[in-house]
C-alpha cells in the first residue's frame, strides 16, 4: 500500500518550507541541523505543537474541558513540558509515562488520566500516590485490584470505566479499538452492573465514563455515535445514584499524511461539533486525549542518503535511517512524504522511482515502495514528514543501532532535547557472567 508522491513541495499544514532552495523547520535550516547534530535526526516545531494544542482549547471553549495529551504519541520530556506549560493534562498508559510527566511538569500530575488494559501493582500505587485525576479502568479484575491497592494505601481512587461502544471507525485494524473483539474496554451493556458493584467499596469513587474507539480517524461521525451511547449510559448511572462528573471522549482524530489540502483548524471544529452532538445536553467535564493530531505534523525525520543502488530494473535509495528509527511504514504500511532538503532546480520534475530503504537486515526495512522522487545522490539529505507521532516513541536498538537525537525548534533556535545514543549507552545494562 504505497502512494506515489505528486509533488516535492511540502504541504502547507506543516512547519517545513523551502527558503533559498533549502528546507527549513520554522527558522532553522535542516542542512545546518544535520551538520551540527548528525543524522538520523528528529526535528520538531515548538510553535506548531503549541498551535495545535490551542486549536482544541479554542474549539471546546464553551464547555468545561481538559485536553490530556496522549503521551504515547511522543513522550519527549521537552515536548511534555511545552504542553504542560500550555495548560495540558496528560493521558498515560504506563508507570513510566507517569514518571515522565512528573519530571517534565509536576503540577500536571493532578490532570493525568491513566488508561491501559494491563496496569501493574507498582503502577497503580504510583498513580494513587500522585493523586492523579482519573483511572480509566478496562476490566472487572482491574477494578478489584484498584480497590485493593487504594485500601492498602488508604487512598480513595477516582475511576471511570472505559466502555466499549461497539462503534466501527474506518482506520487500520491495529489501531481500531471500539469493537467487541478488541482487547480494550468493557462492554457498554455490562458497565452499569459493574458501577453498582464498585459503589459497595468505600475505596472507589465512580467519577466518570471513558471511551476511545481508535486512532487516525478522519470521518468524525463515529465519535458522535460513540458519545451518544456514553451519554445515555451516564444518564442511567446518575439515576442509579452515581455522581458522574467526567466524560472522557478519548482521542483518535486523524491527520493527512499526504499532499492534500488539510486545514487543521477546520478539522478540529468538525471534531468538536461531532463530540458536542453526541453528548447533546450532557454537561459533565469533558476530557480529550489528542496525541497524533498535536505532534505528528510538527515533527519529521532527517536522514542522509548512503547509496543509490540498482538491482535490475529496481532502484533503491538507501538512507542512514532505518525501521528501528521509524517503524510505521513497516508496521502499518504507513505513508510518509519524502522531500529532498535541497530543492531541485525544477521542483515539479520527478526524476526517480525507487524504494527508499534503510540499512537494517530485514526486507521490511523500508520507508516507501516505488516512490517517485527528485533524483538524489549519496550524501544528500532527505526529510520524512509527519513523523512527530509514533516515530521516536516506537524506536528500538534493533541491529544494535543507536537511536537518533532530537531537536526542538523555537523560532530560529534549535535546542537539543535528546542526545544521540552511544555504544556505551546500548551496552551499559548488559552483564557478562
Amino acid at each position: 500500500m504505497s502512494r506515489k508522491s505528486a509533488s516535492p513541495q511540502p504541504p502547507a499544514s506543516r512547519p517545513f518550507a523551502y527558503r533559498n532552495r533549502t528546507l527549513h523547520c520554522d527558522g532553522a535550516s535542516l542542512t545546518a541541523l544535520a551538520a551540527e547534530h548528525g543524522t538520523p535526526l528528529y526535528v520538531y516545531s515548538a510553535q506548531q505543537i503549541a498551535h495545535r494544542y490551542q486549536l482544541f482549547t479554542e474549539a471546546f471553549a464553551k464547555r468545561p474541558h481538559t485536553v490530556c495529551y496522549a503521551v504515547k504519541a511522543n513522550s519527549s520530556l521537552a515536548i511534555l513540558r511545552l504542553l504542560g506549560q500550555q495548560g495540558a493534562g496528560f493521558d498515560i498508559v504506563s508507570g513510566g509515562e507517569l514518571e515522565r510527566v512528573r519530571k517534565a511538569h509536576k503540577p500536571a500530575l493532578k490532570k493525568v488520566v491513566f488508561s491501559g488494559v494491563g496496569k501493574q501493582i507498582w503502577e497503580i500505587d504510583a498513580a494513587l500516590a500522585a493523586d492523579i485525576l482519573l483511572f480509566n479502568v478496562e476490566s472487572p479484575a482491574e477494578l478489584d485490584l484498584l480497590a485493593a491497592r487504594a485500601q492498602a494505601l488508604g487512598k480513595r481512587a477516582r475511576f471511570a470505566l472505559r466502555v466499549n461502544p461497539d462503534v466501527f471507525a474506518e482506520t487500520h485494524p491495529y489501531i481500531s479499538t471500539g469493537l467487541r473483539e478488541h482487547k480494550f474496554g468493557i462492554d457498554i451493556n455490562a458497565a452499569r452492573a459493574l458501577y453498582r458493584k464498585a459503589a459497595k467499596s468505600k475505596w472507589l469513587e465512580a467519577a466518570g465514563v471513558s471511551v476511545h474507539i481508535g486512532s487516525q480517524i478522519r470521518n468524525v461521525s463515529p465519535f458522535a455515535a460513540a458519545l451518544a451511547r456514553v451519554a445515555a449510559l451516564i444518564a442511567d448511572l446518575r439515576r442509579d445514584g452515581h455522581d458522574i462528573r467526567f466524560v472522557d471522549a478519548g482521542g483518535g482524530l486523524g491527520i493527512d499524511y499526504g499532499t492534500h489540502n488539510f486545514d487543521p483548524a477546520a478539522e478540529v471544529k468538525k471534531y468538536a461539533a461531532a463530540i458536542n452532538k453526541g453528548l447533546a445536553g450532557e454537561s459533565a467535564h469533558l476530557i480529550l486525549e489528542p496525541g497524533r493530531f498535536i505532534v505528528a505534523q510538527a515533527g519529521a525525520l532527517l536522514t542522509r542518503v548512503l547509496f543509490v543502488k540498482q538491482n535490475g530494473a529496481k532502484t533503491f535509495v538507501i538512507t542512514d535511517a532505518a525501521m528501528n528509527d521509524l517503524i510505521r511504514p513497516a508496521l502499518y504500511h504507513a505513508h510518509h512524504e519524502i522531500l529532498p532538503v535541497k530543492q531541485p532546480a525544477k521542483p515539479a520534475k520527478l526524476e526517480l522511482e525507487a524504494d527508499v530503504v534503510g540499512p537494517v537486515c530485514e526486507s521490511g526495512d523500508f520507508f516507501a515502495r516505488d516512490r517517485k522522487l527528485p533524483a538524489v545522490k549519496p550524501g544528500d539529505l532527505v526529510l520524512l514528514l509527519d513523523a512527530g507521532a509514533y516515530g521516536m516513541s516506537q524506536t528500538s536498538n534493533y541491529n544494535t543501532r543507536p537511536r537518533p537525537a532530537e531537536v526542538l525548534i523555537e523560532g530560529s533556535e534549535a535546542k537539543l532535547i535528546r542526545r544521540r545514543e552511544t555504544m556505551r549507552d546500548l551496552l551499559a545494562p548488559e552483564l557478562l557472567p
